[in-house]
């Protein structure tokens, strides 16, 4: 006969979550900021002296970072709201919210009008006046930015697992912002070597239409970093299952101790970036009583949340398996996601 209980326990739901984990994005964040900041105002001052086309891309680039670094604090922000009866999962995906924001203002502010800008320069050439104004402050630049993606890669570092490239962190990271920082910093560093290549060149040739060549190269960078950033932040926000890592000591978890022999099957996703939901049927003997059944799941919970602190929302629907479990097998756990 089938045991038709259920136990289920919810623990921290909400704003209590945001603020773990997001202490290196926050720090990466500010770097970034401060470092756009000051570069987005000497961007547009050697605009107004040479009036290349590259330059007032990148000053746009630059302040269009800005903006993005500004929204992904208001999203963290936000996202550590407590939770409400209306939303009683909390608003941790505010931070998948605003870093989607960022890769249209990417796309739209930064790169669209690069192309537009940089597409006027090469059917409408003009030469440049003062062009080593721009180079100065795009070397300035350059080391101004480096320092900031060494900040990101830094913070990513200490978070990322050893064996992932930083690629591979960018497309399977659950928490947005040091994925969003490091391609704004890499597009931001190439992009600056894209304009001072086309500065360069038109300096050299008396041929403006270099710099127009490079805005443009600057747009089609940024317009490929911004689609990145939606396909990827898409996904988060469509709701991802927990890492595979996650998943494998949440099993062991589970099965490990007395009171549940294994997992039948298993959901979980991500509220947000630090709060994971568990929701799992699991097997128990047959015979037990409730109050043996009810012991047991609350052990098992506890053992969940050792193994995996950021699963803080817990359903676990005890059952009676209806075919002989192999010994050992884990094999029958299969995770809906």
């Amino acid at each position: 006969m089938t045991t038709e209980s259920k136990a289920a326990t919810e623990h921290g739901a909400g704003g209590e979550a945001a603020g773990h984990g997001g202490g290196h994005g926050t720090r990466a964040i500010v770097a970034a900021l401060l470092a756009n900041i000051g570069i987005a105002i000497s961007k547009f001052v050697a605009y107004l002296v040479t009036g290349a086309s590259s330059m007032l891309a990148e000053a746009i680039h630059s302040v269009a970072d800005s903006g993005n670094q500004v929204l992904l604090l208001v999203g963290g922000k936000r996202a550590a709201r407590a939770a409400t009866p209306q939303h009683p999962f909390g608003y941790g995906r505010d931070r998948y919210i605003y870093s989607f924001i960022v890769a249209i203002v990417l796309f739209s502010v930064g790169g669209l009008f690069a192309l537009y800008e940089g597409y006027h320069k090469v059917t409408h050439p003009e030469e440049l006046t003062s062009p080593q104004w721009a180079i100065g402050v795009l070397v300035v630049a350059i080391v101004l930015e480096s320092f900031s993606f060494r900040t990101a890669i830094k913070e990513t570092a200490a978070v990322k697992p050893p064996e992932d490239s930083y690629w591979k962190f960018i497309r399977h990271a659950r928490q947005p912002e040091l994925p969003v920082i490091l391609l704004e910093d890499f597009g931001a560093l190439v992009g600056l070597v894209l304009a001072l290549l086309g500065v360069g060149v038109a300096t050299i040739t008396g041929n403006g239409v270099y710099d127009g060549i490079g805005t443009l190269c600057i747009g089609a960078l940024l317009v490929v970093i911004a689609v990145i950033l939606a396909i990827e932040t898409k996904s988060l926000l469509l709701g991802e299952s927990a890492t595979p890592q996650d998943v494998r000591k949440i099993v062991a978890a589970i099965e490990e101790g007395e009171g549940v022999l294994s997992v039948i099957h298993m959901k979980t996703l991500h509220l947000g970036p630090d709060e994971v939901l568990v929701a799992a049927k699991v097997a128990v003997r047959p015979g037990e009583s409730a109050e043996d059944i009810a012991r047991g799941i609350d052990a098992t919970e506890k053992r969940i949340r050792a193994a995996v602190p950021i699963a803080r929302v817990i359903y676990l629907e005890p059952d009676i398996r209806r075919a002989p479990e192999p010994a050992g097998s884990g094999a029958s756990v299969t995770q809906e996601v």
